[in-house]
C-alpha cells in the first residue's frame, strides 16, 4: 500500500487564518527564493512527493506558511539567514502550529540546495512516520471503542 492511501479517510479541518495575509501570500508565491523554488520544482509539485498535494505561501493563523498539505496537516518551513535572527518568533509560530495539529518540519536554504535527494528522502521518513503513528491511534482507538 502506497504512502498515499492511508490518510484518505482523514476528514480535512478547515483552518484559520487572517484574510489580510492573502494578497501578501499571492505576491510570495510570484517571487519565491531559490531554495523555495528548488524544492517545489524538484520535490512538492504537482503531487511529486508520493501523491500528496502542496499549497505554497499559506496563510495560517497569523503566519504565512512556506508549504502546507492539508492532508498530513504538514507544514514544511524553508529557513533562510533571517530565521537565525527570529528564534523566538519561529519557537512561537512552531507552538501556534502545533497546536493547530499541524506538524513543522524546517529545511535551511543550504540543506536544500545542496542536497535536494536527502531532504526528499527526509520527508519521505517523516510521512512514513507519520502514518505510521496515525494508524496506530486509529486501531487504539478502535479497540477502545
Amino acid at each position: 500500500m502506497g504512502l498515499n492511501k492511508v490518510m484518505d479517510v482523514k476528514k480535512v479541518v478547515f483552518l484559520p487564518y487572517n484574510k489580510n495575509l492573502t494578497a501578501l501570500a499571492r505576491a510570495n508565491r510570484k517571487d519565491p527564493t531559490p531554495a523555495e523554488s528548488a524544492i517545489w520544482n524538484k520535490v512538492l509539485r504537482t503531487r511529486q512527493l508520493s501523491g500528496y498535494k502542496f499549497l505554497r505561501q499559506k496563510p495560517i493563523g497569523e503566519y504565512i506558511i512556506d508549504f502546507y498539505c492539508s492532508e498530513l496537516k504538514l507544514v514544511i518551513e524553508v529557513d533562510g539567514d533571517s530565521h537565525a535572527v527570529t528564534l523566538e518568533y519561529d519557537l512561537e509560530r512552531t507552538r501556534c502550529l502545533n497546536a493547530l495539529g499541524l506538524q513543522l518540519v524546517r529545511y535551511a536554504n543550504h540543506e536544500i540546495m545542496r542536497n535536494i535527494d536527502g531532504v526528499y528522502d527526509d520527508l519521505i521518513r517523516r510521512i512514513g512516520n507519520r502514518l505510521s503513528e496515525d494508524y496506530k491511534t486509529d486501531v487504539t482507538r478502535g479497540a477502545t471503542q
